[in-house]
């Protein structure tokens, strides 16, 4: 298990329900519903892969790759980007942030293949996990 990344991702689990919360009681009061929707896309994405790092760091348990590392990396960043990007203009109208949400997609993309290539070149000897 990857302790440091477990422990982020509870901080990252933390802030999705935060965010959430927020976007849900106080976001109505100054965002427009179609920027709530924008803002509870980053949330939802936000907590996607904030699973998809918990089973990242428990995966380390049978898996050794240097992949995982970097799917984890992936996801963070594109925790920061796409759902960053999304959160901000929902909050503070910056359209300017629109370009920067396709590449955090691309990070998720990019993040989830890393994982699927660390599982497929496991190797399996004798019918026994290696």
């Amino acid at each position: 298990m990857r302790k440091g990344l477990l422990l982020l991702a509870a901080v990252s689990g933390f802030l999705a329900v935060a965010l959430g919360a927020f976007g849900a009681h106080g976001l109505k009061a100054v965002a427009p519903p179609d920027l709530i929707e924008v803002f509870n896309l980053g949330v939802q994405y936000h907590f996607y892969h904030t699973f998809a790092l918990i089973m990242v760091a428990f995966s380390g348990q049978w898996l050794t790759s240097r992949l995982l590392d970097w799917s984890a990396y992936l996801f963070i960043a594109g925790i920061v980007l796409f759902s960053g990007s999304l959160y901000g203009l929902a909050l503070f109208g910056t359209k300017w942030l629109g370009p920067i949400t396709p590449m955090g997609g691309g990070c998720f993309l990019l993040g989830w293949l890393l994982f699927a290539a660390a599982v497929w070149r496991h190797k399996v000897i004798d019918g026994h996990e290696s």
